[in-house]
């Protein structure tokens, strides 16, 4: 009776762990479909962009084809050589990429080889027969050392985490690699911008100096009075402080610019004089275009893959309950002869079972830490998701009143100049006096600096409404 019940102990272990293993087994993880996220963009939006370039019409997935102006492009590609974030991104995907093989790995069990002598020598005044013994041994072996069973894929589910995590990294990379483009292009147009409103500074303090002149020469003549001589020379000095500080503004935009790309850009690639039509066809989003497309975004992807990394640690985590089975083995040969060394076999098999009974709660801890931080990715996940709707509809809702007041503003721009021509016209006629002079031309600069401050966002919402799509869309899916 004995002899029975240890021939059936084996196959009773087996059929429980089987069940064990078949309860264990990770399922299949998905993504939600409950994400608070609207279904589509809102109706008005899409109407105000009618004639414009659509994303659905034609692929806009390389910025290059957002980028016209040739000096820009230039220095994109200076920024994506040379940028320090981008590089990091780079390396950390490599980083990522070896810690999947390595985890990969423990998937399959390793071979080891080894070979070895010993070798002994008892001196004949130690020696039991009296005389000197010398003993020597040879041996050579393949094995395995501590291989896992995965029958509850705890190894399994790691490896998918090191994955998702590889692939993480990488859509980290596209996500910076697109931010890149877009600030490089932003703080290029900013710095042309910057570099107009620098001319328009010095040309009002140009301006605002043969305004003085002119205000000495009618003191002098007795058709002003010392009121409007010192006003004139207020505005003067007013124009100066200004123009200083319109250049620091663009020697800081210069620095900003050399600190993205990586290095210092050359004069020819710098924006000269004023810009016009930097960025190429406009990134439309065509009426009936569902929000999902926000899906393949790279940031959202990079969260994606993180939610289901936190599902493999949970899975882990939960597989690590159950009994760990490892398997060491050996086959080999030994001798006391190096010529007898291959005429005998030996071998050895130690497996072993290993059950969590008594640790504190710190596995059941670890599964309770492992829920949590999936929750937590969840969150995440459509957090992100929604941010990004937010950034599109946002980047729209400001196109949708840009070319009005685009216009507009070029039409304050004529009226105050109009207006600042004749008040100084009136003021020389002795009509008017010179504050009105002054009033005028103040709401003329206005006018101006707003003109180009428009005129940058404009160009900018291009860039933003690109990136916030991550990187254009076409029907034919992710690019």
């Amino acid at each position: 009776m004995p002899l029975r019940s240890s021939s059936l102990g084996w196959p009773l272990a087996a059929l429980t762990l089987a069940l064990l293993s078949a309860c264990a087994t990770p399922t299949e993880p998905g993504l939600p479909t409950g994400t608070a996220l609207a279904p589509a963009w809102p109706e008005a939006v899409p109407a105000a962009l009618q004639g414009q370039r659509s994303v659905g019409d034609a692929s806009l997935t390389d910025w290059r084809e957002l980028v016209a102006e040739p000096r820009l492009r230039s220095v994109i590609e200076l920024a994506l050589q040379n940028n320090r974030d981008l590089r990091s991104a780079v390396l950390a995907i490599e980083q990522a990429r070896a810690a999947y093989r390595i985890q990969a790995a423990a998937e399959s069990p390793t071979l080891n080889g080894s070979a070895g002598l010993s070798a002994s020598n008892t001196p004949a005044e130690a020696s039991t027969s009296g005389q000197r013994v010398l003993t020597r041994q040879y041996s050579v072996a393949v094995g395995i050392t501590s291989y896992e069973l995965d029958l509850f894929g705890r190894v399994k589910s790691l490896s998918s985490s090191a994955l998702e995590s590889f692939l993480n990294t990488e859509a980290a990379r596209q996500s910076t690699e697109l931010s890149l483009v877009a600030q490089v292009a932003i703080a290029w147009l900013t710095l042309a911008a910057d570099e107009q409103q620098l001319v328009l500074a010095r040309e009002t303090w140009q301006s605002q100096q043969k305004t003085s002149e002119l205000t000495e020469k009618m003191l002098a003549l007795g058709n002003t009075t010392a009121l409007a001589v010192a006003q004139a020379r207020s505005a003067l000095e007013a124009a100066r402080v200004t123009a200083a500080s319109a250049l620091a503004t663009v020697e800081q935009d210069r620095h900003a610019l050399t600190l993205l790309v990586g290095q210092s850009v050359p004069d020819e690639l710098l924006p000269t004089g004023r810009v016009q039509a930097a960025m190429g066809p406009l990134v439309a989003v065509p009426a009936g275009l569902p929000a999902s497309v926000l899906q393949r975004r790279p940031d959202v992807v990079a969260a994606e893959h993180s939610l289901l990394a936190s599902h493999a640690d949970l899975a882990a985590a939960r597989a690590a309950l159950y009994p760990r089975i490892t398997l060491t083995t050996a086959a080999g040969t030994a001798s006391r002869g190096l010529s007898d060394l291959f005429q005998g076999t030996a071998w050895s098999l130690s497996p072993s079972i290993s059950l969590p009974l008594l640790d504190g709660g710190a596995a059941k801890a670890t599964v309770r830490k492992a829920e949590a931080t999936q929750g937590i990715q969840l969150a995440t996940y459509e957090k992100t998701l929604q941010t990004a709707f937010k950034e599109v509809a946002d980047a729209l809702s400001v196109r949708r009143s840009l070319d009005e007041r685009l216009q507009g503003q070029a039409a304050v721009v004529a009226a105050s100049q109009q207006s600042a021509d004749l008040a100084l016209a009136r003021f020389r006629g002795g009509a008017d006096t010179f504050l009105t002079v002054l009033d005028a031309q103040r709401t003329l600069y206005s006018a101006q600096q707003a003109l180009i401050t428009l005129q940058l966002t404009e160009q900018s919402n291009r860039i933003t409404l690109y990136k916030v799509l991550g990187g254009g869309w076409s029907s034919g899916g992710k690019g």
